[in-house]
C-alpha cells in the first residue's frame, strides 16, 4: 500500500482529486468507483471546480457507486442517487446514462444485486475505486464478519454506521435499517483503489489497517492484500494514540 500523508481535511481532498483528475485526463473512458458519505464530499467540490476552470471532461467515463439504501427511491433526498446527481453528478458534464448505482427501491432486492454485480462484470470492472473507511474498518456497508468473498449484496446496517449516518436525515429512526453494497470481491476486483482517511474518529481503523492482522472481523483489512492500494490521510488520523 502506498500512503500519502497530508495536514488535513482539505488537503487530502485536493490531493484526491488530481489523482481521479490525472486518470481521467489519461483515460477518458475510465471506470470509476464511487463512494458517498461526508469524506468524499470534498474531493467531489474539488472535481467540480477543476471542470468548471479546466473542462476536464466526463462525457466518456462510467461511474459505478458502491451502495444504495433499501427502500429510498432514487429523488428522494437521502438517496445515495440523489447526493450523487447533488455533490457531483449535476456539476460535471457526465452521461448520467453512464452513472450506476443500485436501485433500492425495487421489489426484488436479491435480483437487483445479482443484476448490479452482473453490470459492472459487463463494462469490464472497476479501473480505480474511491473508498472512505468505516470506524469499525467497514468498506461500502460490508460491516464486520462480512465474508471476504461476498459479492454485491443486502446488509443489515450495524447501531454505529446508522448513528454515522444519523446527520444526514432529520432523526436516526429516519435511517434505513438495509443497504445494498458491492461484495469486498466485487471492490477487490477494482484495479486500483484510492482510499480516503480523515479526522482522529478513524485513527483507531488506521492503525488496524496498517498493523492488525487480515480478519473478516475488519473488514478493511483485506485491502493489504490488493496489489494496488493509495491511502491518502491526514495527520489527525495518522497520530498515534
Amino acid at each position: 500500500m502506498n500512503l500519502i500523508e497530508v495536514r488535513d481535511y482539505t488537503e487530502m481532498s485536493q490531493k484526491a482529486a488530481e489523482y481521479i483528475i490525472e486518470k481521467v485526463r489519461r483515460i477518458p473512458n475510465i471506470k470509476l468507483g464511487l463512494a458517498t458519505g461526508g469524506t468524499p464530499i470534498g474531493t467531489y467540490q474539488n472535481l467540480i471546480e477543476d471542470h468548471q476552470k479546466n473542462k476536464t471532461s466526463y462525457q466518456n467515463v462510467l461511474t459505478f457507486n458502491l451502495d444504495e439504501y433499501v427502500g429510498l427511491s432514487g429523488d428522494n433526498q437521502n438517496s445515495y442517487r440523489y447526493f450523487m446527481n447533488d455533490k457531483l453528478f449535476n456539476h460535471i458534464d457526465i452521461d448520467k446514462n453512464n452513472t450506476f448505482i443500485p436501485c433500492g427501491n425495487v421489489e426484488d432486492i436479491e435480483a437487483e444485486c445479482q443484476r448490479y454485480e452482473e453490470l459492472i462484470h459487463h463494462h469490464g470492472g472497476v479501473d480505480l475505486q474511491v473508498l472512505g473507511i468505516g470506524s469499525n474498518g467497514h468498506i461500502g456497508f460490508n460491516e464486520p464478519g462480512t465474508s471476504f468473498t461476498s459479492k454485491t449484496h443486502v446488509v443489515n446496517l450495524t447501531a454505529s454506521t446508522i448513528e454515522a449516518n444519523a446527520r444526514f436525515f432529520n432523526s436516526k429512526e429516519e435511517v434505513p435499517t438495509k443497504a445494498i453494497t458491492m461484495g469486498i470481491s466485487s471492490i477487490m476486483k477494482s484495479k486500483e483503489i484510492l482510499l480516503l482517511i480523515s479526522g482522529e474518529k478513524k485513527r483507531e481503523a488506521m492503525q488496524k489497517l496498517l498493523h492488525a492482522e487480515v480478519t473478516e472481523s475488519f473488514p478493511a483489512s483485506i485491502l493489504r492484500n490488493h496489489p494496488s492500494v493509495t491511502i491518502i490521510a491526514d495527520q489527525a488520523a495518522l497520530a498515534k494514540s
